[in-house]
């Protein structure tokens, strides 16, 4: 009857260590932080109250497979007159005037290998909506990643919108 009671306890105790720790990778991963940046960019204000298209700034995501961050020069072309004596503003006037481009942090890393292809293009293209993947960008102060971005993640929402699932449309 001890024993019973022991051996009990103890298959308790690694089942809850194990739904601890399946709820803590949970929620880091739909929780992750957001990277610190060298310039304090909202989304909220630029995408969410201001209304900025995301090709507006991101003009290469319709071209390219990568979406790729704005130009120090198309920041500058807002804030020139907008907001200068901010000292936000202040750090990106001084990237525009040492002429370099502003070192963002990456955020959102699809961890794909040399064999694998994504292209923001293609999903653009497809009238992909950018927050399924990128998360509610228009209501974020700070990016950070949301979704796997993993592959099962991927194939889910290609089944979903009836896309492709051709293991050959992103494995070369």
């Amino acid at each position: 009857m001890i024993q019973r009671i022991i051996n009990t306890a103890v298959f308790g105790y690694f089942a809850l260590i194990i739904t601890l720790i399946l709820l803590l990778g949970f929620r880091w991963h739909t929780q992750r932080k957001a990277p610190v940046q060298p310039i304090a960019f909202s989304h909220a204000l630029h995408a969410g109250k201001l209304n900025l298209e995301c090709l507006f700034c991101h003009d290469t995501a319709d071209k390219s497979y990568y979406a790729g961050v704005p130009s120090v020069q198309k920041c500058m072309s807002c804030h020139t007159a907008v907001k200068t004596e901010s000292p936000e503003i202040q750090k990106l006037t001084k990237y525009w005037n040492d002429k370099e481009p502003v070192p963002w942090e990456r955020v959102h890393r699809i961890r794909v290998r040399k064999h694998v292809y994504f292209s923001h293009k293609r999903h653009i293209a497809a009238g992909a909506d950018c927050e399924h993947c990128h998360g509610a960008l228009r209501a974020m102060s700070q990016v950070r990643q949301v979704k796997s971005l993993k592959m099962g993640w991927c194939v889910s929402c290609h089944e979903a919108n009836k896309a492709p699932t051709d293991c050959l449309i992103c494995h070369m």
